[in-house]
């Protein structure tokens, strides 16, 4: 057995473990499936054991990769905490998605600009969902980002932390003609019947067309076919104007011309925002980030449901009031609780 072992080969190991599955490790490993491939059995070949069974349906762990898994993490978290321990990460700008420029994210990231010196620089990124945006933290291309926590898998969500942010009530968004544009507020029950844009298609926005697919259950409500990832918000209005979408959104959301954004109640379907970032993180401007979220939330009671309640942490759900699937709310109702280290 080498002595010298990469722990890039470990970081391998682990993502495929976790996904028991070769093409999702390498996607969010950033690698090639062929590359990934290679790493597996260069890391059996120095072991000099089978360390996964591998079939044309299913990939599982054999004995032996069941014993290396616990061990391999806990090399490749030591790894983690040297290099932030040693990572000059104050002097280097923070990278934060923040999907648009408008909105909860935005909103945070400005506040927080407000709060640290000068020479403290928070960068904005606009990546198209949290799901597409976690393998960018997990490599350390990127730093901070909002969304679904609860909608990441779990072997993704063990390597980040996440804070509770917001209960963002949802709405949609309508072509100014539509019969239900002239509504101050939109039933739920009012949507049977329609067809509504969610991300399907773009891998990247995964958890929010999860969180969709699950308030259209049963409801009546049709999920606008597959499209490719839309890059950029004027992108966004152009697709959208030209295939006549209506679209499932948020409260705070972009403005497209020719449309009207109307809330959705009878429930209020709640969107689930959280601050996420990898384990091991040391900035000042993620401390300023998760200062500002916490008294953006308060002054605006961001994760109070609506009628003013708390969440339970078991994600028992007032009926007929609001929306919001169970693990979400205790993600968040938990969260919140901590202090945001979930």
């Amino acid at each position: 057995m080498a002595s010298d072992m990469e722990p890039r080969l470990l970081r391998v190991f682990v993502a495929v473990a976790e996904e028991l599955h070769f093409t999702r490790a390498a996607a969010r490993l950033y690698l090639a499936q062929q590359a990934l491939s290679r790493d597996v059995r260069r890391l059996e070949r120095e072991l000099g054991v089978d360390l996964f069974v591998r079939t044309t349906r299913q990939v599982a762990l054999t004995v032996e990769g069941e014993r290396l898994l616990p061990y391999a993490r806990r090399v490749l978290g030591a790894q983690d905490e040297l290099a932030a321990a040693f990572r000059r990460d104050a002097e280097r700008p923070l990278l934060v998605d923040v999907g648009a420029p408008v909105g909860t994210a935005y909103r945070v990231l400005e506040e927080a600009r407000a709060r640290v010196p000068e020479s403290c620089e928070l960068v904005a990124r606009f990546h198209s969902g949290l799901t597409g945006a976690a393998g960018e933290l997990a490599a350390g291309r990127l730093d901070v980002s909002f969304g679904r926590f609860a909608g990441l898998p779990p072997g993704v969500r063990a390597g980040l932390v996440q804070q509770p942010v917001r209960l963002e009530p949802m709405a949609v968004l309508l072509p100014e003609d539509h019969p239900l544009a002239a509504r101050p507020a939109v039933p739920l029950a009012e949507l049977a019947g329609e067809t509504l844009y969610a991300g399907a298609g773009n891998a990247g926005t995964a958890e929010w067309t999860d969180l969709a697919a699950r308030l259209f259950d049963g409801r009546g409500i049709a999920m606008a076919e597959p499209f490719p990832e839309i890059e950029g918000s004027e992108e966004f209005v152009r697709v959208v104007r030209k295939r006549g979408w209506s679209v499932l959104a948020s409260v705070e959301f972009i403005e497209v011309p020719g449309m009207v954004l109307r809330p959705v109640v009878d429930p209020v379907p709640l969107s689930p925002v959280s601050m996420v970032w990898r384990k091991g993180l040391r900035h000042p401007g993620l401390e300023a980030l998760r200062a500002a979220a916490r008294e953006l939330g308060e002054e605006g009671a961001w994760l109070a449901s609506p009628g003013g309640g708390p969440l339970s942490g078991k994600g028992v759900l007032p009926e007929g009031r609001w929306w919001l699937p169970e693990e979400d709310a205790a993600v968040m109702g938990a969260g919140a609780r901590r202090g945001g280290d979930s």
